[in-house]
């Protein structure tokens, strides 16, 4: 009975051997190998691209058309100061050709990603040769003077890093897609990135580059007559962060406070930045406060109530939904233009 046992015992131990020599062959076999730049481009011969925003997807996928397979990272609505990547968006930095970024830091906490996914795909910053708007003039005026009123300018220093040291821009304005004639420079760099990368289709980046410049030109222009309607008095934009700097000095407005102070929507104003702001619009006689699509505006709505004015909300860091009235950017330009002159009209 006993060699019964043992004999038995024997043969189940030599099949599990036999099993996991098997097993363990097979995932040798199939374990797959890290993709190069080469290997990533796809049997089709379409480069594989990836854009981090929405907006920037956009303008990329104009500019490289049928001969790109384009991946945007952030979805619809995402906000790009608090994106966090997820495994798949490793695995498809890992795996492309070319990276777009918009720079200025707006992507800096995609860094580690861009970094370390590995893959050796070029990062494109599109906003290169766009002189940037320094520093957050909003929010340096809307704290002017106040070591008179409070006694202590150096507290609301260490208050301002505290809050946001995490998620500035390096003191820069990264909006720049909010005047289109920047976005012709992004045209620029993506058109050169793409043709450097596969001058077999140069021929066809340069063309359809040129024909959404031209579109760009004129949306240029129909921003130009909508503004004018709006008197140089009224052109005041208080919006939940400061995002259209940009768009202020192209077409003649001033940014004359934002109810998140600096560029960043992921920072908290206190209830002194909140009262401030409050007496700065009622001196500037403001009409409305403008609203991001990718926040909470519960506090804007809270400036608003206070002061009797409208809360209007337009598309700041993301495109609206393929069925929505910002699905491009330049659906996303005309629906916020005519939502700020509307408005302040």
């Amino acid at each position: 009975m006993r060699n019964r046992l043992l004999a038995t015992l024997s043969i189940v131990l030599l099949a599990l051997a036999i099993t996991s020599c098997g097993s363990t062959a097979s995932q040798e076999q199939a374990a797959p190998t890290a993709p190069t730049t080469q290997d990533a481009t796809p049997a089709n011969g379409r480069l594989k691209v990836i854009a981090t925003t929405t907006i920037v997807g956009d303008v990329v996928r104009n500019v490289g058309g049928d001969a790109i397979d384009l991946t945007v990272l952030l979805s619809v609505g995402a906000d790009p100061h608090g994106f966090e990547p997820a495994p798949a968006d490793i695995a498809a930095v890992n795996s492309a050709d070319l990276v777009f970024i918009n720079g200025l830091e707006l992507e800096h906490f995609l860094e580690p990603l861009l970094e370390n996914a590995g893959g050796g795909a070029p990062i494109i910053t599109v906003s290169d040769g766009i002189t940037p708007i320094e520093g957050s003039e909003e929010h340096e005026d809307e704290h002017e003077g106040e070591q008179h009123a409070d006694g202590d300018e150096g507290e609301h220093e260490e208050e301002q890093h505290a809050d946001g040291d995490e998620h500035d821009h390096g003191g820069n304005d990264p909006h720049t897609w909010t005047d289109p004639n920047n976005v012709m420079v992004w045209v620029d760099n993506i058109q050169q990135a793409l043709s450097q990368l596969d001058p077999a289709n140069e021929q066809s980046y340069a063309a359809n580059a040129t024909a959404y410049k031209a579109e760009l030109q004129t949306l240029d222009g129909w921003i130009r007559g909508q503004v004018s309607r709006v008197s140089e008095d009224n052109r005041k934009l208080v919006t939940d962060h400061a995002v259209f700097g940009y768009f202020a000095n192209q077409y003649g407005f001033e940014q004359t406070g934002a109810v998140i102070p600096g560029y960043s929507t992921l920072s908290e104003p206190s209830a002194q930045d909140v009262a401030r702001l409050e007496d700065t619009l009622r001196s500037f006689g403001v009409r409305a406060i403008f609203v991001g699509n990718t926040i909470n505006e519960a506090l804007a709505q809270r400036v608003a109530d206070d002061l009797a004015i409208q809360l209007v909300q337009i598309y700041t860091g993301s495109l609206s939904a393929a069925d929505g009235p910002a699905a491009s950017y330049l659906d996303y330009m005309r629906y916020n233009t005519e939502a700020i002159t509307n408005a302040l009209q």
